[in-house]
């Protein structure tokens, strides 16, 4: 594995009942920092469609040898990315074919390549009776002897109704197993007792009751930070404008609805009172309708075309002004010149930290589930590659703790 990179691991879903929990190991190494690629059988298909796991990891889904965005090999490309190849559910058919060395589809023709080329580890999951099966011991034997990892099978009442072993492990187990084959540990509660306020999503500035100025925020990285500083022990504030679609998030999270940026503006400097630290991530108006019509305007008698605007507050910049010894750090979604944009933006509004993404680019675009961005301090910049939004999140995290974030900071700067 690379040095400065995410740990790249390639899911291998197959076409059992448990392909679903599939998805929860996939985010469970995302929040560990690993970058992940999925590629799948048509029976896997079946029971989780390939777009929903496109959508978590950001990557096209290799289900297809003659079909994969920008390759014509992918079952080679995919086996020299990995660093490590894990088959959840494994089969007791898939387990068969690796054992036989079969290759008749995308995902085996992966899993033969990846010989020389990264380690393999399977988690089965199939009846009971399927898995006491002599030919399938046989099987789990030889994949052993050639150095496979299998993690479970677990006991328990199986889908069918059947109690005994056969049951995919625990996702907790397959993710600690997946990192300890990788030499990652699992992501320490680093931020355990730090307040962090984090701003997410767009915000509508009203015309009319009918009419607003927004723009294309999703709330989605926002979000990933919120989601990751939780996992990694932080207390921590969500303010949020009104994103178009809803997002998960844990419960611990407090989350602060806010529609229009004057109300973001005061929910943020309200929560700061009491943080540690701030990542403003949300893409607030900076202009606002200087007079919101009470009614709906009429485009033929009433002006619509001109419309007189005034700037909203800098939040940001407020924000910095009351920092004390806190991190404060801010997101600059560019289209040309990024780090010029984003040197000048950290100057301006004395920011610790200002993270700029170029959203022309279809990878780090508004809604996409990847980011590449640049991490600009007064120490310099640093360009991460392309990665998943939860990557992308805990690179961040980690920034704002070199930065010198820590708990109870909050009391010194009212000192």
């Amino acid at each position: 594995m690379s040095a400065g990179r995410a740990p790249h691991v390639l899911l291998a879903v197959c076409g059992g009942i448990a392909a679903y929990k599939a998805c929860e190991v996939l985010r469970g190494l995302q929040k560990a920092g690993c970058e992940v690629r999925v590629t799948m059988t048509a029976d896997a298909e079946r029971f989780v469609g390939a777009v929903t796991f496109e959508a978590l990891s950001g990557a096209p889904v290799a289900d297809d040898l003659y079909d994969y965005p920008g390759s014509s090999i992918p079952h080679i490309e995919l086996s020299e990315w990995a660093d490590l190849a894990i088959v959840v559910p494994a089969t007791a058919n898939v387990m068969a074919k690796l054992a036989c060395g079969i290759a008749d589809d995308c995902l085996t023709s992966t899993l033969l390549a990846c010989h020389g080329s990264c380690p393999v580890m399977v988690a089965p999951g199939m009846n009971t009776r399927m898995w006491a099966n002599p030919a399938t011991q046989a099987n789990v034997s030889a994949l052993r002897g050639r150095g496979v990892t299998v993690v479970g099978p677990g006991s328990g009442r199986l889908a069918c109704g059947d109690v005994g072993e056969g049951k995919l492990a625990p996702v907790e187990d397959v993710v600690a197993a997946a990192l300890d084959a990788l030499g990652a540990a699992p992501r320490e509660r680093d931020l355990a007792g730090l307040r962090l306020l984090v701003t997410a999503g767009p915000t509508h500035e009203a015309i009319d009751p009918v009419r607003y100025i927004a723009n294309r925020s999703t709330g989605k990285m926002g979000f990933a930070l919120a989601e990751a500083a939780a996992a990694r022990g932080a207390e921590v504030t969500l303010v949020c404008g009104p994103i178009p679609r809803p997002l998960p998030l844990p419960s611990e999270v407090r989350r602060v609805d806010v529609v229009s940026a004057a109300q973001m503006h005061e929910a943020a400097l309200s929560a700061f009172e009491g943080a540690d630290a701030a990542i403003c991530c949300a893409a607030v108006a900076d202009y606002t309708p200087a007079r919101p019509a009470d009614h709906k305007l009429k485009k033929s008698r009433e002006h619509l075309d001109r419309i007189e605007l005034v700037e909203t507050a800098d939040i940001l910049a407020d924000l910095c002004a009351v920092k004390g010894g806190r991190v404060v750090a801010g997101f600059a979604a560019e289209t040309d010149d990024l780090l010029a944009h984003a040197a000048d933006k950290l100057a301006r509004k004395g920011a610790d930290l200002i993270v700029a993404n170029d959203v022309s680019r279809p990878e780090s675009t508004f809604g996409a589930d990847t980011n590449r961005v640049a991490l600009v301090s007064a120490s310099g910049v640093e360009q991460l590659e392309t990665m998943p939004l939860p990557a992308v999140a805990d690179a961040v995290l980690d920034a704002v703790l070199r930065l010198g974030a820590r708990p109870g900071s909050h009391r010194d700067s009212m000192r």
